[in-house]
């Protein structure tokens, strides 16, 4: 009998989950078909003014009785409608969460683009940046989309909650200024890479590993071939001379930094970075935004990519799994 418990019970978890792909991908399918014809791309843009503006008046709410807060708000409401808006300055603020391939960058180029459309020289451009760095071809694309910025703003201001280390210490030293939480993972401006070499397993099992190429050093290191001392030690100067090249990009976007001194692979945290003259300033995000929402619009970007059908379906049925796992 409690066999057949177990049994009834397997059986029903397996129709419901498929009951429940089934509608997902009905659902998706449908909902595909009815937004072919709409945008797969859009920007969104929030005023983060009237957020904060939002979380004074819940606060206010508990702290001051009806008749102070319909004064206050009132009054509020006057000076508003006085104030002529097109007097304050902008603040464009967009958001990068890199990944080691940088992903992120290409939502970057197109939020950039869209700055550079309506941007003058009184605007500013606040990126806030985390990053603990990645591929150098993807973090020297984001590096050089931040660069189209310098000159065409006042200001381009990236600051550090978290961590903006190698490739993203890349991306921020293009700053007019950068600005660092105190305890904020700053620098690790070096060059690393690292495989693993299985060419003794192969043959310790008689299994011939063959690589043609063309070109001396078309392949120096490999992880299945027999590595040699030449192929190290090019690979190696390929690294330094990587290296050479973030550090004079470096001195050209911080030319009152000495480089030597913290080029060499080690992080620091924001109050030590400050010292080595790797940032500007200590502050927060939120206490930079929070500062120049009273004299400054605060315009907040974001560019969306829609997501194909297929990826759709996959991250839905990811989400089902994940719930049904605990049946």
């Amino acid at each position: 009998m409690a066999f057949l418990q177990e049994y009834g019970l397997f059986l029903a978890k397996t129709i419901t989950l498929l009951v429940a792909v089934l509608i997902a991908a009905a659902g998706l399918v449908a909902i595909g078909g009815r937004g072919r014809h709409r945008p797969r791309e859009r920007l969104e843009v929030t005023v983060l003014n009237e957020r904060f503006e939002e979380l004074e008046t819940s606060l206010l709410h508990k702290l001051l009785d009806r008749k102070a807060l319909r004064r206050l708000l009132k009054t509020r409401a006057k000076a508003q409608k006085n104030q002529d808006k097109s007097a304050r300055r902008r603040i464009f603020v967009l958001d990068f969460h890199g990944d080691i391939k940088a992903s992120q960058v290409e939502s970057l180029r197109q939020e950039i683009t869209a700055v550079l459309t309506v941007a003058n020289d009184q605007d500013e451009v606040v990126v806030r940046l985390e990053s603990p760095g990645g591929l150098v071809p993807n973090y020297g694309l984001a590096a050089s989309e931040l660069a189209r910025l310098r000159g065409r703003v006042r200001q381009l201001t990236v600051i550090i909650d978290r961590v903006a280390a190698s490739g993203g210490y890349l991306m921020a030293c293009v700053a007019d200024r950068i600005l660092a939480a105190p305890f904020s993972i700053i620098g690790s401006i070096g060059v690393v890479a690292q495989l693993p070499n299985f060419h003794r397993l192969l043959k310790r099992h008689d299994v011939d590993y063959e690589l043609i190429t063309a070109g001396k050093y078309k392949r120096t290191l490999t992880v299945f071939g027999e590595n040699t001392e030449e192929g190290r030690e090019k690979f190696k100067q390929e690294l330094e001379d990587t290296h050479h090249l973030f550090k004079d990009f470096i001195r050209r976007h911080r030319p009152g930094l000495d480089v030597e001194a913290v080029a060499t692979g080690e992080y620091w945290l924001g109050e030590r970075a400050h010292e080595l003259k790797l940032v500007d300033a200590i502050t927060t995000s939120d206490d930079y935004l929070l500062n120049a929402s009273a004299e400054a619009e605060l315009l907040h970007l974001r560019f969306h990519h829609k997501q194909p059908l297929s990826k759709r379906l996959s991250l839905s049925l990811e989400s089902l799994r994940r719930a049904l796992a605990g049946f």
